[in-house]
């Protein structure tokens, strides 16, 4: 996947890979006539057996197996504990895991981690309690040198807490941290700004609204340290000086040992606010030295706004060669933002569609498919989801674009028709967990609706190829456990019931894993645990299967395995 001269279309050359893989595979499996069979030789004893355990393959047949074997980065085989224990030798590293699950490594189709590294966040993922929140800060404060920054961009929501849902003040932050600058960014709604932070960001009685946002003054004109809207949100973050290249590579090494932790092996990074090189040379630099201890599939993010930043895109595009990486860091082809103007919100009932915007995203579109690259665009509303499916049928006449995987993201109100249309299309649909922190709003704005949105069963009804992630980590929870958890419970952080689509554990672990796997196309590599696929698995604390359905998100891995490797195992550092 490395040869740069080839000019052929780039979702031809990711075909060509994973036909290479299937036809190895079935090689290994013909069996020769008795005269012409090579004498056999003694197969090499795997480095690491795990045995006593109860293992999803999460495979076709989505069977349990007791044992297992890892050879280098591969599964070697699956089985009963007896036949796995012939296999080891004298060097074989034995797990027995005691009665434990193990599942497939959690894949995210639809995520932002490779931004978050830009800060050592503290998070409020998870926390259902105000006053927690608040020692948590107080923790963060009390290790964190004086005049360093301390932020929480997104993740939570004043509705997650059960016990105070207020907003969270300039007065009370500085009582906590006088002498740190510190943002609380809640979703993209708000953020609030101590008095060092204000001071810090340059933000005073004379600073302008930023576009789309409001700095809140008070009766004397000051600001009260309450930023709005989404405008006014990346206004703010913009203005946390970054670190230097030795201290975001430690924030890199800290979240990706994070996310081992809550049991991400994989994703594939959407990109976001501000991104450039810098964000993933740290991604890079680990790759190369084979330290990166987990996945990642990137594409490219531009966000253009006008005809004219459309033309800078669309020589960008001519230019992309996707697939020139391995299967730790790789970057697969274009998103999210088609054309700005025409981006649909979760919290906004209407989107404007105006035909001279829906042009520039076609232009965008017919460029992504001459060049055969993928594509997964940001789409929500139901309208809207007709006004692309409507160009795409359109383009897909002219330059034929269905077995390039292009996928939809979100798709909150996304209809049985419109998912038969992108069937037809060859698409699929990345459905995410954004009510988690954000249900109870979705219901103030959409009333009814909410309670379908996103529609899981409507859309694992469909048939259609699909698979299940966050969105983190600005707008929900990173937790890959909290997104199973709502997708079988439909409650939030804080219990609320929000949603009634719900499906079923073995659905939602196979949206999670074997289907996002062919979203990242890496169908031949991840997904399942299955011989001749990578050692991506996790060793559950508890079983996914059998615990209450309430206790899902709060299930933990106390092991984690990505290529072979053990990259996280509980109680140790």
């Amino acid at each position: 996947m490395n040869d740069s001269r080839s000019d052929k279309p780039v979702i031809h050359r990711v075909f060509r890979r994973t036909a290479l893989a299937a036809m190895l595979s079935i090689a290994a499996v013909v069996t020769l006539p008795a005269a012409a069979q090579p004498k056999p030789e003694a197969r090499p004893a795997p480095d690491t057996i795990l045995v006593n355990g109860r293992i999803a393959t999460v495979d076709d047949q989505f069977r349990f197996v007791q044992a297992l074997a890892v050879s280098g980065r591969r599964i070697a085989a699956t089985g009963t504990n007896a036949d796995i224990r012939k296999m080891a030798g004298p060097a074989t590293k034995v797990i027995d895991l005691q009665g434990r699950t193990v599942i497939p490594g959690l894949i995210d189709n639809h995520s932002h981690w490779v931004r978050a590294a830009e800060h050592d966040e503290l998070r409020f993922d998870g926390i259902t309690s105000r006053a927690q929140a608040l020692k948590l800060l107080a923790d963060r404060v009390r290790t964190t040198p004086a005049g360093e920054w301390i932020s929480v961009l997104g993740g939570w929501s004043e509705q997650q807490f059960t016990d105070d849902q207020r907003s969270f003040t300039r007065a009370e932050i500085d009582a906590i941290a006088p002498n740190h600058p510190v943002v609380l960014q809640a979703v993209y709604l708000h953020s609030t700004l101590n008095t060092a932070a204000l001071r810090g960001a340059k933000i005073d009685a004379s600073t302008p609204n930023p576009p789309n946002g409001v700095i809140e003054k008070g009766a004397d004109g000051q600001p009260t340290g309450m930023v709005t809207g989404a405008g006014g949100v990346a206004f703010v973050a913009a203005r946390i000086p970054l670190k230097d290249r030795d201290a975001w590579l430690a924030n890199t090494r800290k979240l990706v040992r994070e996310l081992n932790a809550m049991g991400i092996t994989s994703w594939m990074d959407a990109g976001g606010r501000g991104m450039s090189a810098r964000h993933y040379e740290p991604y890079a630099e680990l790759a190369r030295r084979d330290e990166l201890d987990v996945r990642v599939f990137w594409t490219t993010i531009r966000q253009p706004a006008t005809p004219e930043q459309v033309d800078k895109v669309l020589a960008e595009i001519s230019t992309l060669r996707p697939f020139q990486g391995n299967d730790y860091f790789d970057h697969v082809g274009y998103g999210e933002t088609m054309y700005g103007p025409l981006t649909t919100q979760l919290l906004r009932k209407e989107t404007v569609v105006r035909p001279e915007d829906v042009a520039q995203m076609v232009r965008i579109a017919r460029a992504l498919a001459e060049r055969g690259i993928y594509l997964n665009a940001h789409v929500e509303m139901e309208d809207v989801i007709d006004v692309y499916l409507a160009e795409f049928e359109k383009l897909n006449a002219q330059v034929p674009f269905r077995g390039f995987r292009w996928s939809f993201s979100h798709l909150d109100q996304v209809t049985a028709v419109q998912l038969d249309r992108m069937k037809r299309l060859g698409m699929t649909a990345q459905i995410h967990s954004r009510p988690l922190i954000q249900g109870v709003l979705m219901h103030r704005v959409h009333g009814d609706k909410a309670w379908d949105m996103p529609p899981f069963r409507r859309v694992q009804d469909s048939g259609i190829r699909w698979g299940l992630g966050s969105d983190a980590t600005a707008v929900t929870t990173s937790n890959p456990f909290y997104t199973l958890g709502f997708a079988i419970t439909g409650k939030m952080v804080g219990g609320h019931h929000v949603n009634r689509q719900t499906i079923s554990r073995e659905e939602a672990l196979i949206a999670h894993t074997r289907n996002n796997a062919y979203i990242v196309f890496q169908e031949s590599n991840l997904g399942s645990l299955a011989p001749g696929k990578y050692a991506d698995l996790l060793v559950l604390d508890r079983d996914y299967f059998r615990v209450p359905a309430d206790d899902i998100k709060d299930l933990k891995p106390v092991l984690t395995m990505v290529g072979g490797r053990v990259v996280y195992e509980a109680g140790k550092r």
